[in-house]
């Protein structure tokens, strides 16, 4: 797809620096909300700034500050809100869903679950969901073209946390070193947070970032602690 029709916009909402990223076709006005949280109308008001419609969301993760619920005494917008205004439905890696379906009480009929390597389309424009386990069993990057949004599983200098209840180190070393680091060097990567700008490629991750440095996994559970 030409770059005049990819529509692409990173929005920073709430306490927690997380990103919220609209992608779509702007011929045919459809966009994807990625990690819906924080402030729903914010998030569609922006979009029909644009006179883009979302039509789909897609979830990185379970956690509540990237699909809403309660999270250290708050109460976060997210899938629930997004559901009760707009007739959408939810893309999430099939071990993400019970996580899911228990935090924030979706129901089946909400959900089309997804494996790593498949794709959707918004418009013209294809979408490829990564199953990056590691900061959760489900979580899950999308591939647009030569863009990666990342979730919490790549940031730009670091990596999401493997302490978590469903974490799990040895898989988030897998995931970096056989999946995101394989990507070419010229992928703009696009993090779930704010934590050291706002874009990067993964070129420049390959050459900086620690955790793609290591090269056996013993090194790298050495780093995490293990």
């Amino acid at each position: 797809m030409s770059l005049e029709r990819l529509y692409l916009k990173q929005l920073e909402i709430g306490p927690m620096q997380n990103f919220v990223y609209l992608i779509g076709d702007r011929k045919t006005k459809e966009a994807a909300v990625i990690d819906a949280a924080w402030d729903i109308d914010a998030i569609i008001k922006a979009a029909a700034s644009d006179d883009m419609k979302i039509s789909k969301a897609f979830v990185t993760h379970f956690h509540p500050d990237h699909i809403g619920g309660s999270l250290y005494g708050l109460q976060i917008q997210g899938l629930s809100e997004l559901l009760s205004k707009l007739d959408v439905k939810i893309y999430a890696n099939k071990e993400e869903v019970p996580y899911m379906k228990r935090m924030i009480g979706l129901a089946d009929s909400d959900i089309i679950t997804v494996e790593s390597g498949n794709k959707t389309d918004i418009g013209d424009l294809s979408v490829q969901f990564i199953h990056t386990p590691g900061h959760t069993p489900g979580s899950q990057c999308f591939l647009v073209d030569n863009k990666l949004v990342s979730g919490d599983t790549l940031f730009i200098g670091g990596c999401g946390r493997v302490d978590l209840p469903g974490s799990n180190p040895e898989d988030m070393y897998y995931s970096l070193t056989t999946k995101l680091k394989k990507l070419p060097d010229e992928t703009i990567l696009y993090p779930g947070h704010n934590y050291g700008g706002y874009q990067s490629t993964m070129g420049a991750e390959k050459r900086r970032n620690p955790y793609l440095q290591f090269h056996r996994l013993e090194e790298f559970l050495f780093s995490m602690g293990y």
